[in-house]
């Protein structure tokens, strides 16, 4: 359903408040520049400190922009159910494609809680659901048997993983079957993530470099592996510096040197360090997206 460089898209500020020309013109952006797919209010759209009219209004700019080009995959967890299920029923309401639901952090949920969470977002809005199994920022980490339940459910078409470990496609696959698409949420392994049975990446430095994300996706797809590995590594210093700290900090500093958005973040996450900017920096001069 869905596949290719997936971009988790910044939500850019100016002076505290949500800089709509900004955020429309980088959408235009991503999709000139190849993106297959949209996802607004995900974690690097930095969700957690906006308002929920604020994360509605992103979800219907971004629907609306895009304009049927490519798919819009709406950020709409929660770690309360009843929210999750609000923000999925506004996605599906201004024309969202899919929905992702992050696994509920801070509460803790066992995988019974896990697999009633989901299974209630799924009977209250049809639209497809994608699990996004992040356990270093939700603490809980669904397993690939309650995945398996999930699955079976007529909404949960896929997940974003984000677990750091690269068994975790193959036995979701053999678990979930070939149909179930599985999106990484990490830059930096997507090769071999693709070679255990992903479809794609929803990816951060997609943010900055969506032509050679989407390029590396389209030599994987033509099973040009030189080209694939050429990018990769062109792209894995980019990669490393995305997370040097807490991301979207990396990002947003990155997408400000391109003149795509100000840096400008929502307290907690704060502007990086003098030796971030430098990493960043030289990253993107490093592959060539700044000179």
């Amino acid at each position: 359903m869905f596949k290719g460089s997936i971009a988790a898209l910044i939500t850019p500020f100016k002076n505290g408040n949500l800089d709509e020309n900004k955020f429309l013109d980088f959408i235009d952006w991503q999709i000139s520049e190849g993106t297959s797919a949209l996802v607004p209010v995900g974690t690097t759209g930095e969700s957690p400190t906006l308002t929920h009219s604020e994360h509605k209004k992103v979800v219907e700019w971004c629907v609306e922009k895009s304009g049927g080009r490519v798919p819009v995959i709406a950020g709409a967890g929660s770690n309360s159910t009843a929210e999750a299920i609000d923000f999925a029923e506004h996605a599906k309401s201004v024309g969202a494609d899919a929905v992702l639901i992050v696994t509920p952090y801070y509460n803790k949920p066992t995988q019974d809680g896990l697999y009633l969470h989901y299974k209630a977002i799924n009977d209250a809005v049809a639209l497809p659901i994608i699990i996004y199994n992040i356990p270093s920022r939700s603490i809980v980490d669904m397993s690939v048997d309650t995945m398996k339940r999930l699955a079976e459910l007529d909404n949960i078409v896929g997940v974003k993983d984000a677990t750091s470990d690269l068994a975790r496609p193959m036995l979701t696959r053999l678990a979930c079957g070939n149909d179930f698409c599985q999106l990484s949420g990490e830059d930096a392994t997507i090769v071999p993530f693709l070679a255990g049975g992903g479809a794609g990446c929803i990816s951060v430095t997609a943010n900055i470099a969506p032509r050679l994300c989407s390029q590396l996706h389209e030599a994987w797809q033509m099973s040009d592996m030189k080209n694939v590995m050429k990018i990769q590594d062109r792209l894995m210093p980019v990669h490393s510096a995305m997370f040097c700290e807490t991301s979207p900090g990396p990002v947003k500093y990155a997408a400000e040197l391109l003149g795509k958005a100000a840096a400008e973040t929502r307290l907690p996450i704060c502007q990086i360090s003098e030796s971030s900017k430098s990493q960043v920096r030289q990253a993107l001069i490093g592959a060539g997206l700044l000179n």
